[in-house]
């Protein structure tokens, strides 16, 4: 009956799978873009946002809108998932190993 017992827990324990939080940033800082189409300023949503307000250049220029923030992320992030996720950011364009969202401003 014992061994029945811990068989038992064993594999509710090996059916348990461990999920990351979705709308966790990543920590330490962001990777350099690997060129130099966005002028990144500062985190968006925190000092240490690995997205980060984007300013205008001769790439970002067409983007740019009065109605919305320019915000780039590394592509790929779990910080830009979280902005899609979270306040509906849309993709713009992806360059220097970052994807460039649009977000509404509220």
């Amino acid at each position: 009956m014992k061994k029945l017992v811990l068989l038992g827990l064993l594999a509710a324990l090996a059916a348990c799978e461990e999920t990351p939080p979705v709308d966790v940033p990543e920590t330490g800082a962001a990777p350099a873009p690997t060129n130099d189409d966005l002028p990144l300023i500062r985190g968006y949503r925190s000092e240490d946002d690995w997205c980060q307000v984007t300013g205008e250049s001769a790439f970002t220029g067409n983007f740019l809108d009065h109605t919305a923030d320019l915000v780039s992320c590394p592509t790929g992030s779990e910080a830009a998932q979280s902005l899609v996720d979270m306040l509906g950011a849309v993709q713009m364009a992806e360059t220097g190993g970052y994807t460039v969202y649009s977000v509404p401003r509220e």
